[in-house]
């Protein structure tokens, strides 16, 4: 929440550094201007947002070019919300907030000239600005529409790297915002702990955390991933309705949006009981993710990180393809998937640079021996003058076992809580208790 007796996140510089980063990186390439239709992008450059129904129709762009200010085109009545609440787009020679409209993922028939239109738009503000023979870099765009740009004489380029570029250093009412968007998440998994047991359903979870995401204020929760029991390996990357069971491992993975910053945030759970090789596994998972940290560090590469990784190889997949994304790390900002890459697939071969500024999340798995369970943790970790600093806060250096039986020890029944999870811990490596809880 904004405060006039604090000073936290100030939206106007939010806005104004963001916009600054990508003219600098538009300055240093060899394009005259970008245009934009991925929604993130057009975020970033244009400080808009006209919600997630949209996100998946590419029927918005905007454009920025040298020594201009941007120029949006929305979706219907979108555009002239703009003009009265988005002082921002408005100058003295006008609106630069404007009806338009692509071709709606080709919804559109192809001979009623929305590409068309769309080339024209764009042509117009380029002669307007004497950069009609610069080249013209996109990020994302619709066949029919690129068609169009080059049949109006639009040189198009690949423009998605001169967004990444801006966006791959966070500034610090981002970094404000990517917190305080894993704070959210570290309260979802509080409740999500705290409603594990053996006979709820996996859907049921994904359906808790989303309303406490959004009675907390996110904007979009993109995805819940929520695992458990024989379906952690291979992960398959998505939730169903299983009914989970006692002694099975859970692993959740939180993605959500809050002012456009996201999170990717897993965390692994035993309900009712841990068995050792799902401890072992956890064990292995942590101790390759706090390898990592620790080398996280300004002038590190992601090559550093990933060779504290074991192969694909070491833990059952033929190739780093195979294994792609379980041992793995990715920038963090507006979308989930940014600068830097962090994989032995590309970062050995093509390191890339840690700088203070970067915001981005480490994830491990490692499979049970059993064949059954598995471990996945992730950290999102900003990278700091000294080394870096961890941002999810929900506890994740031991296993925790989530449910709401009771546990027998050598003093009796005991509920399996939090203050109780050591000494049952104790207990178990002593022999005392199983690792059924028995």
């Amino acid at each position: 929440m904004a405060v006039d007796w604090e000073k936290r996140i100030d939206f106007d510089r939010l806005r104004d550094e963001r916009l600054a980063r990508l003219r600098e990186q538009l300055e240093r390439s060899d394009v005259g201007a970008v245009l934009a239709f991925d929604f993130t992008n057009i975020r970033y450059m244009t400080s808009t947002h006209i919600g997630t129904w949209a996100v998946d129709k590419m029927i918005r762009f905007a454009l920025l070019m040298r020594g201009a200010d941007p120029v949006l085109w929305d979706f219907g009545s979108a555009a002239k919300h703009h003009q009265l609440y988005n002082p921002w787009l408005n100058d003295e020679e006008g609106t630069r907030s404007r009806a338009g409209i692509s071709t709606l993922r080709g919804a559109f028939h192809p001979d009623a000239g929305l590409a068309e239109n769309v080339a024209r738009k764009v042509r117009r503000e380029l002669d307007a600005h004497g950069l009609g023979n610069e080249a013209l870099g996109v990020d994302v765009i619709e066949l029919p529409v690129l068609a169009a740009l080059q049949a109006a004489g639009v040189r198009v380029v690949d423009g998605q790297q001169i967004f990444m570029e801006a966006r791959r250093i966070k500034t610090g009412d981002e970094i404000a915002l990517l917190s305080q968007a894993a704070s959210m998440v570290d309260a979802a998994y509080e409740d999500l702990y705290e409603f594990l047991r053996p006979g709820v359903r996996e859907n049921e979870a994904v359906g808790l955390v989303a309303k406490k995401l959004y009675d907390l204020g996110s904007e979009h929760v993109e995805g819940v991933n929520a695992i458990s029991g024989e379906r952690c390996s291979p992960h398959p990357h998505v939730y169903s309705d299983r009914l989970i069971r006692p002694g099975d491992p859970a692993f959740f993975d939180i993605l959500h949006s809050f002012n456009g910053y996201r999170t990717c945030y897993y965390r692994t759970f035993a309900v009712g009981s841990a068995s050792p090789y799902q401890r072992d596994a956890y064990t292995r998972a942590r101790e390759y993710m706090d390898l990592a940290i620790a080398a996280v560090k300004p002038g590190a590469t992601t090559a550093d990180i990933v060779q504290t990784w074991p192969t694909a190889q070491e833990f059952g997949f033929a190739d780093e393809e195979a294994a792609f994304a379980l041992q793995y790390g990715h920038g963090v900002g507006l979308s989930i998937w940014e600068k830097p890459i962090f994989s032995r697939l590309v970062s050995l071969e093509n390191p890339e640079v840690l700088e203070a500024g970067m915001v981005f999340a480490l994830e491990t798995y490692w499979p049970s021996a059993d064949g059954i369970g598995a471990a996945r943790i992730e950290e999102e970790v900003v990278v700091t003058e000294t080394g870096c600093e961890v941002i999810t806060k929900f506890p994740a250096e031991e296993l925790m076992v989530a449910g709401g039986h009771r546990y027998f020890t050598v003093d009796g029944p005991m509920p399996l809580n939090r203050n109780a999870q050591s000494h049952l811990n104790t207990a178990a490596g002593s022999g005392a208790v199983t690792s059924r809880g028995e």
